[in-house]
């Protein structure tokens, strides 16, 4: 089911990367986002891209929503370097 729907044509690996790390934050789901910043940097997403869509949430989803991301986005990003 989880490849199925990744495999789709209608959007880009890259699309469905963005809209799944805004779902996770906006629903607050951010025990998946290990694995998601992760595909998002292997769909072609930079980790700045990434911080920005988190930094542009903020705003929309809220702070403490943002902020448990940011802290899980700074770990995995530190064990890619």
């Amino acid at each position: 089911m989880f490849g199925d729907v990744w495999e789709r044509k209608g959007l880009s690996p890259r699309d469905r990367s963005l809209i799944t790390i805004a779902s996770l934050i906006t629903s607050g789901s951010t025990e998946q986002l290990v694995f998601h910043l992760n595909k998002a940097k292997e769909n072609g997403l930079s980790e700045e891209e990434l911080i920005e869509v988190i930094t542009h949430l903020a705003f929309y989803a809220g702070w403490p929503k943002a902020m448990s991301a940011i802290m899980i986005a700074k770990e995995v990003f530190s064990k890619g370097k």
